[in-house]
């Protein structure tokens, strides 16, 4: 069902308006107009190719000896972090409209736009495109120009893959002169994916699974991929048949989720104004046995023990007017209750080791903290790095895998007093 809404006047110039013996009348204004990828376009098979040059670096998956980067809405490049020290892009996977990824049996599932595909990743260095599932995802709106209105979208074109600021003409149908005037969205998609995200904690070793950063949106658990879709959906779909896989379940959460976290049989969701905790005893069927609220603002979350640790940042979409970084005892899942509250500067993902905490503060760079004690966290500061943008992070074997709009970091941390820059991969600023 379409979601109308009232554009403030001043946006609007009504150049015409035509009357016809059926009373027909038309508008004309300035409007982001859709550009559009016909679905024969994106369905051709996958791009692969050598490696490429990382320009906008979005979420960040770990698997084995590999890292997988999103190019956001392009891509995944495959990084060989064998030598940790010199990390080497080898294979860039070519996908429209790609935000998310998960890996399971090494199969990686990859959004494109509407679809989900499927590549074999059984050698990092050779993927194969396996399959493609058609029409399974709602896609993610690229940003727009928020200083004008969104003309209509026609679906059938294919998918939005930008837009134009360029006079629009309507045609009204309703209501006589003077009439409201409207522009519609579908209300299905996100217009902001970059800022959003969910992971899961860190795998065992020689585990099928991989671990995602903390702003990721799909992750696989036993037989099954879930999906964040829109704002307020889980969707559960069955991949123990690559060839066919299946949405089994679809769960109205809540409202504004953003990022997922998979710890001890059950799922953490971040959300615009909280944090839900479903339980995985039925895999298929999540359920939810708690919420606990917080001031609206974006939020991943990452958990280890008894305690879940999120971030909320202000000044996005999101809303909200504080930067925090809170901790809250999750023993009892049916009565989550904060312990305690800090300020950060610009927080974005995080990640847990042990009683080692990471948080991502963006422009302002990656802080490093022993939470032993959760309740004097930021007063127990192991290290700072202010020199890079960090996004997310991946701490695991001793190495911490960041990424930000600069570009992609390894520390090593065996020495927590001495945690060291080893590897990087730099963004091309040109």
């Amino acid at each position: 069902m379409k979601n109308r809404y009232l554009l403030p006047g001043l946006m609007i110039l009504i150049i015409a308006v035509v009357s016809s013996c059926e009373d027909k009348k038309f508008m004309t204004y300035t409007a982001n107009v859709p550009v559009y990828m016909s679905f024969e376009e994106l369905r051709k098979p996958i791009d692969i190719s050598g490696p490429a040059d990382i320009l906008q670096p979005g979420k960040i998956y770990f698997k084995d000896e590999y890292v997988f980067i999103n190019e956001f809405m392009e891509g995944v490049h495959i990084i060989d972090v064998s030598d940790p020290s010199s990390p080497e892009g080898i294979v860039y996977l070519q996908v429209p409209g790609n935000i998310d990824m998960a890996i399971k049996n090494n199969i990686l599932y990859l959004d494109s736009y509407t679809d989900l595909v499927m590549i074999d990743i059984s050698n990092p260095a050779s993927p194969v495109e396996l399959n493609r599932i058609e029409d399974i995802l709602e896609y993610t709106l690229p940003p727009w120009d928020n200083d004008y209105p969104l003309a209509e979208i026609d679906d059938e074109k294919g998918v939005v893959t930008g837009w134009e600021i360029k006079e629009y003409t309507k045609e009204i149908q309703t209501n006589p002169y003077p009439f409201p005037v409207y522009w519609e969205y579908d209300g299905m998609r996100i217009s902001d994916a970059s800022s959003m995200g969910g992971g899961g904690g860190v795998p065992p070793s020689g585990t099928i699974y991989g671990v995602g950063g903390s702003m990721a949106r799909f992750l696989t658990y036993d037989n099954y991929l879930y999906m964040l879709q829109t704002t307020n959906m889980l969707k559960v779909v069955d991949i123990s048949n690559t060839d066919a896989p299946e949405t089994v379940y679809e769960k109205y959460v809540g409202w504004g989720l953003e990022t997922m976290f998979i710890y001890d049989h059950h799922m953490f969701l971040g959300a615009n104004n909280g944090m839900y905790i479903l339980s995985l005893e039925d895999p298929e069927e999540p359920y939810t046995k708690s919420v606990y609220s917080h001031i609206t603002s974006c939020d991943p979350v990452v958990v280890s023990g008894d305690f879940a640790y999120v971030t909320l940042r202000s000044g996005t979409v999101c809303g909200g007017t504080a930067d925090l970084l809170e901790v809250i005892d999750i023993s009892d899942k049916f009565n989550p209750e904060r312990i305690a509250s800090f300020s950060m500067e610009e927080p974005y993902g995080l990640g847990i080791s042990g009683s080692t905490l990471f948080v991502c503060q963006g422009e302002y760079g990656l802080n490093i903290y022993d939470a032993s004690d959760p309740n004097t966290i930021t007063s127990h500061e192991i290290a700072a790095f202010a020199d890079i943008h960090a996004y997310d992070v991946i701490p695991i074997n001793n190495s911490l895998f960041t990424v930000g709009e600069d570009g992609f970091y390894i520390y090593d941390y065996a020495d927590l007093q001495t945690i060291t820059l080893i590897g990087s991969i730099i963004v091309d600023a040109e």
